[in-house]
């Protein structure tokens, strides 16, 4: 692949949009439930996410999340090869963390 699939204002704007947009499920912050879930996803030609799978497991309620939150991103900016768009596969941590 040419160019790799972006998130609008780069990559590193990620962890921020995760941040302002996920929810910590209230029975996992009642039973202290902390760490990674890691999810793959794919972002289709169209700068659309889809076929979001869950990797490594957390907590049911915490995966569910990660999953929710994954699947409303904003479209990205697609890859493209050969300068034409393609489907790229995006692997991504979310990291679940109490205060």
């Amino acid at each position: 692949m040419e160019v790799d699939a972006t998130f609008p204002g780069g990559n590193d704007s990620i962890p921020r949009w995760l941040s302002k947009n996920i929810s910590y499920p209230p029975v996992a912050a009642e039973q202290g439930i902390q760490g990674k879930v890691i999810l793959r996803f794919v972002v289709e030609k169209d700068g659309s996410v889809g076929e979001v799978q869950i990797l490594r497991p957390l907590d049911p309620s915490l995966d569910k999340e990660a999953q929710r939150v994954v699947k409303k991103m904003p479209r990205w900016t697609p890859g493209k090869n050969n300068g034409h768009a393609v489907r790229v596969w995006f692997n991504l941590p979310v990291t679940f963390g109490l205060q």
